[in-house]
């Protein structure tokens, strides 16, 4: 490996730590890195997910005043908790759809299913009037929920996991009367444990290129405690529209690779 690759693989690893914490999204920018130093697609589809989990432990720790306020307030530590085996379990599962099937044709879908979060987003206050505001939930429905998003953005983190941010904050908005800080805090989270399910299965599993995962690793994790740092301070509609444009972004680059 060269010193341009070496400095490639840096900012990108930087930039996608940063992304992510904001607004999912990051392995667009890594992956095409990785492809650029010579790995081939699955190499380097599997380098990512392996490099980008320091990231998202990153941002977890910068988000973690949100996370406290997040327990405290709406849903309770003991709830939040319970969410783990929730999204590892997904993870997993998701893990296992991608190395026992064929992915070209929900390749197809994963684009459609990104625009749809980003379009969730920008319409949640009209989509809140239409299936009742958060805070009308009963405790058991709001858990239950909750539970159910997590469960079906952890299957789809683990099997794909591109704009799993955009798409978890759009399903959590919905089911969580929380700042945009506070959401995309627990965002976070969820990111992370499928992260780390991701890091065993292809750890094992799958042809890791652990010279490109150090360099990439230590940029991300930079790049994520940096990216939650900047979320925190971020006015909620600022944030939100951030989002919601790179959801649309990351969607229509989606929908060209599939049908191109």
């Amino acid at each position: 490996m060269n010193l341009p690759d070496i400095v490639l693989l840096a900012i990108a690893g930087l930039a996608a730590g940063t992304v992510n914490a904001i607004a999912g999204g990051g392995s667009l920018i890594t992956f095409p890195a990785l492809i650029a130093t010579g790995l081939g697609s699955v190499p380097a589809n599997v380098t990512n997910s392996v490099s980008v989990f320091p990231g998202y432990v990153a941002a977890v720790y910068g988000s973690r005043t949100d996370l406290a306020d997040l327990a405290r307030d709406h849903t309770g530590k003991r709830t939040l908790l319970g969410l783990v085996p929730t999204s590892l379990v997904a993870a997993s599962l998701g893990c296992a759809l991608l190395l026992a099937t064929p992915q070209k044709a929900f390749d197809l879908l994963v684009p459609f299913l990104v625009l749809a979060a980003a379009g969730v987003l920008a319409f949640q206050d009209r989509l809140r009037r239409l299936v009742g505001h958060p805070r009308h939930l009963s405790p058991r429905r709001r858990v239950l929920s909750l539970h159910a998003m997590v469960f079906v953005g952890s299957l789809y983190g683990g099997y794909f996991g591109a704009a799993l941010g955009v798409m978890l904050v759009a399903a959590l908005g919905l089911v969580l009367d929380a700042s945009m800080a506070r959401v995309s805090a627990l965002k976070n989270v969820i990111s992370a444990l499928g992260g780390l399910v991701t890091v065993v299965a292809f750890g094992l599993f799958g042809p890791v290129d652990w010279a490109d995962v150090a360099i990439v690793a230590p940029a991300a994790i930079v790049g994520g405690y940096v990216g939650a740092r900047v979320a925190r301070r971020l006015p909620g509609a600022v944030l939100k529209g951030l989002i919601v444009a790179f959801g649309t972004t990351v969607g229509l680059i989606l929908l060209y690779r599939a049908v191109s």
